[in-house]
């Protein structure tokens, strides 16, 4: 399609300026992970009254990627021109900016362009899938966060934007929660110990491990009822481990809840229900 044809052409360029640069300073020019296609992709332009009027990633939620399965999400444009859109292409990217020296991470689509649905005669949504596998895309832990998208629209009449900011998405460590309150059954005025783990995915070893030092809430429902309430926070070790006592009241369900960070997802454990006599 256009986009990628426009895209080839520009990598061509710089292909062959970087044939006089030695090899050593080549290899340090951009990060071996990221195709030529989105290093080189165009910067800011704009030609013409075509306008980008909305971006939406994953529906609107954070993009979460656990250790080996494969998450498939949507980027979806939606663009405006007088003459009405024709195509267009997008993909994320993280980095410090957009050059092929500080681009560390590209997201993109197997397809050729965008499917674009028509809302209107000057208005259509452009949408591409893109799959996402954890051993191959997400190298390193530092790339969970927030990643940019990239978009191409071109209009009927030639009109074209390329943005490098179109929008923002997070991308995040898939989270884990546990809890286990004991002894039980426990005599009612006795104490429980409530213990649990918070462990997110470590991209780099494929593995679960413990998120240390986060706050966690403690949250308690009374049996026959549907709401939780909190009780205390509690924070977790060096480990990602959980352990903490209260006095035993009333039968009912024990859980732990984290409220997210940037990186990772909220996550509330199971309730562990225990039995008051």
């Amino acid at each position: 399609m256009r986009i990628r044809a426009t895209v080839a052409a520009v990598s061509g360029a710089l292909a062959l300026s970087a044939l006089a640069v030695p090899a050593a300073q080549a290899e340090d020019t951009a990060d071996s992970r990221v195709s030529p296609f989105v290093a080189n992709a165009p910067q800011d332009e704009i030609e013409g009254d075509i306008k980008i009027t909305k971006v939406v990633v994953n529906g609107g939620k954070n993009v979460v990627v656990g250790t080996t399965a494969a998450k498939t999400f949507k980027i979806a444009i939606t663009a405006t021109d007088p003459s009405g859109i024709e195509g267009g292409d997008q993909f994320l990217w993280h980095g410090s900016a957009f050059n092929e020296n500080e681009i560390d991470g590209a997201l993109t689509s197997e397809q050729d362009a965008a499917d674009c649905v028509q809302a209107s005669a000057t208005t259509s949504t452009c949408t591409v899938s893109v799959t996402v596998d954890p051993q191959l895309d997400l190298y390193k832990n530092a790339l969970a966060g927030t990643w940019k998208v990239w978009a191409s629209v071109y209009a009927k009449d030639g009109d074209y934007i390329f943005k490098e900011i179109a929008g923002t998405a997070r991308v995040q460590r898939a989270s884990k929660l546990t809890v286990n309150a004991s002894p039980e059954p426990v005599v009612k005025g006795k104490t429980i110990t409530i213990t649990g783990k918070l462990s997110r995915a470590n991209w780099e070893t494929s593995t679960y491990a413990g998120y240390t030092a986060q706050p966690v809430k403690l949250q308690f429902r009374k049996a026959g009822t549907t709401t939780y309430t909190t009780v205390k926070t509690v924070n977790t070790n060096s480990t990602g481990d959980l352990k903490t006592t209260v006095t035993a009241a009333s039968d009912g369900y024990w859980r732990y809840s984290f409220a997210g960070t940037t990186t990772t997802p909220a996550i509330s454990a199971a309730g562990d229900y225990l039995d008051v006599r």
